[in-house]
């Protein structure tokens, strides 16, 4: 067996092996594995101290007490990538930057707790002699550019989209590389959709721009801008050639077109939106004067008690279960509902069934009742508005198109329209249903088969409350819940059930619809009051035409 041949192994599988071998001993391994620990220690520390680097030289530039010193250490802290670089610069912004007896960076939270601003760690005691670090507007505005570069890749994609919306409104040409770099990678495309109108802001108005950048940029703001594309638009440079300027002009038209267009349709959206409010407030009247034929003028009492209920239970939630809050709604509309309806039913039974068909005295009656309650809530719950506050998922808004939208606006068109169907539906298919029309068609002949004629007026006085205290919940989401907030929507209310036609559901939606709209397209115009005069007197001069409003119905005062 030759030298190079070893016991076992055979010569012709022999494969090449890199030149690196491993210690054959244990001590190397052992060193080995504490240079690769070591190594694997100082390579995070070496990125730290780079970013501690950063903040150290930029502490003592803020230390030298100089703006153009500031200057410089406000853009050493944006790249430092220290992730408190933020709180430093917003900090600094509100004056609660301060240098410390001994040179150190220590800043303040909102609530006053001192942080050092190289570590981002609260310290345990604030140090001696902090002298706040100086500012001017020309720093203010670096710390607003410095801080929105920071926020442009943010991971945060609320901070991004306010980042790329801060630099479309104010065109800061500092920021377009930072922009540019952001919009690369943004996943979001509505923020990325941002990014590029500001982007377009920019090249639009910053000057030394080609003029086939700002013809592209021109572009990008006409197809995609809103009512803010309209200012980089109009502050294109002197220097820019007179085909930009043209292009320029064209687009400020047709955006100008377009804004008028979404104008009428946030107006529509408007109307449907007061429309839903004025049905909702309108359907118990509509109930109570087509059958009953009495003119009621607690109506609108009935839907300030709804309001009130709301109010209660909120109340008792927020003391009691505030988990439950988003629940409340919920819990209110049943509640108003019936507390409403049986305030009703005992105003017909005490005081309503002594005056049937003597109209003018039960206007007068429901009117001293409407006082009466107005007090009694006054007395109870004092005159001051009281507050009623939104679920969360009635917060906030969105947008589509060009146009704004609530959600708790939403929710309310929302609820209207099932009131109306449930109410249509009760009236189609439940046997009180049936005997509403009954009585509401031909009084006597509905007695004379039978029906309780004393009993369904009741009811109906008491469903009609009801359906205003729902009213109630809705209203209170969008206007003050006070003594005082029926008396807005009486009148209102009766304007639609007169023009829709007495008693005819359908004619009530037509009419909600209908007078909401024509009131928001008004308002611009004529202002809210005189719009209104306008309505009212639309409707006086269409009664005059036709006295039974757009869709009549046949009922017993007509017949009597």
């Amino acid at each position: 067996m030759g030298a190079g041949n070893v016991p076992g192994r055979h010569p012709e599988r022999e494969i090449d092996m890199p030149t690196f071998r491993f210690p054959s001993d244990r001590g190397a391994l052992v060193a080995a594995a504490r240079l690769l620990l070591i190594l694997s220690l100082l390579l995070p520390l070496g990125l730290t101290g780079a970013r501690a680097g950063a903040l150290d030289d930029a502490a003592a530039l803020f230390a030298a007490d100089s703006f153009s010193d500031t200057a410089k250490a406000i853009d050493l802290v944006a790249g430092a990538d220290a992730p408190h670089a933020d709180a430093i610069l917003e900090a600094l912004a509100d004056r609660r930057l301060f240098v410390s007896a001994d040179k150190k960076l220590v800043f303040k939270d909102k609530a006053g707790a001192a942080i050092d601003a190289l570590t981002g760690k609260k310290l345990a005691a604030e140090p001696a002699g902090l002298a706040s670090v100086r500012i001017n507007n020309r720093l203010r505005s670096a710390i607003n550019n410095a801080v929105g570069q920071m926020t442009l890749q943010s991971p945060d994609a609320a901070k991004r989209h306010a980042a790329a919306l801060a630099v479309y409104k104010s065109r800061d040409a500092a920021s377009e590389d930072g922009l540019r770099a952001a919009s690369r990678v943004e996943k979001d495309a509505g923020i990325k959709t941002v990014q590029q109108l500001a982007l377009a802001a920019i090249i639009a108005t910053a000057p030394g721009k080609p003029d086939i950048d700002r013809l592209t940029a021109i572009e990008v703001l006409k197809d995609q801008g809103d009512r803010d594309a309209l200012t980089p638009l109009n502050l294109v440079p002197a220097e820019a050639g007179q085909g930009v300027k043209d292009a320029a002009k064209a687009a400020v038209a047709e955006i100008n077109n377009r804004l008028a267009l979404w104008s009428g349709v946030q107006n529509a959206w408007y109307g449907v939106s007061l429309g839903s409010v004025l049905l909702l407030a309108a359907i118990g009247l509509a109930i109570t004067f087509g059958v009953m034929g009495i003119i009621n003028m607690a109506h609108g009492e009935m839907v300030m008690i709804g309001a009130y209920v709301t109010f209660v239970i909120q109340e008792v939630i927020r003391q009691n279960y505030p988990g439950l809050f988003d629940y409340s709604l919920a819990l209110a509309i049943p509640a108003s509902f019936v507390v409403a309806g049986v305030i009703g039913i005992a105003i017909e039974r005490l005081v309503i069934r002594h005056l049937y068909g003597r109209p003018l005295e039960t206007l007068l009656a429901t009117w001293g009742i409407s006082l009466i309650l107005q007090q009694a809530v006054r007395t109870i719950f004092g005159p001051t508005n009281r507050e009623v506050g939104a679920p969360s998922f009635m917060s906030g808004s969105f947008k589509l198109g060009l146009l704004d939208i609530t959600y708790g606006r939403v929710w309310i068109v929302v609820f209207a329209l099932a009131v109306f169907l449930a109410v249509l539906a009760l009236l189609r298919f439940t046997p009180m249903g049936l005997q509403m029309r009954a009585v509401t068609q031909n009084r006597r002949m509905a007695a004379s088969m039978g029906i309780r004629t004393a009993r369904i007026d009741a009811l109906t006085f008491g469903l009609g409350s009801g359906i205003a205290g729902l009213a109630g919940v809705a209203l209170s989401q969008i206007d003050n819940v006070s003594p005082n907030l029926g008396q807005s929507y009486i009148i209102d209310s009766f304007m639609v059930v007169v023009f829709g036609g007495v008693g005819n559901l359908w004619g009530t939606l037509v009419a909600a619809l209908s007078l909401g709209i024509a009131n928001k397209f008004l308002e611009p115009f004529a202002g809210a009051v005189l719009g209104k005069i306008a309505l009212l007197v639309f409707i006086i001069l269409f009664i005059q035409k036709r006295p039974r409003g757009l869709f009549a119905l046949k009922g017993r005062a007509i017949e009597s």
